[in-house]
């Protein structure tokens, strides 16, 4: 998966998120997450889990029109995403 302009949380384009980005503790636009994830400097949701991510991203495409093969295949990669990689 691409990483490059996608929230590293649930790996949505920044060209799709209205507000272009979340928002650092600094109040400067995030450029690693997207403003549904990651407001202030901190996660929305801090206990969610990969799999609950890959659930609420899957369900949202469904919402949007997609079928549910193409959702599936958006979610797979969600665990190569910064915000899910074991830290080093």
């Amino acid at each position: 998966m691409d990483v490059k302009g996608k929230c590293q949380s649930c790996g949505m384009p920044f060209k799709a998120d209205p507000q272009g980005g979340g928002t650092n503790a600094d109040g400067t636009c995030s450029r690693e997450y997207c403003s549904y994830c990651f407001v202030g400097g901190r996660f929305v949701n801090p206990d969610m889990t990969v799999d609950a991510m890959r659930a609420l991203v899957i369900e949202k495409l469904r919402e949007r029109g997609y079928p549910g093969f193409v959702a599936r295949f958006f979610a797979s990669g969600l665990d190569r995403l910064k915000r899910w990689r074991p830290a080093p």
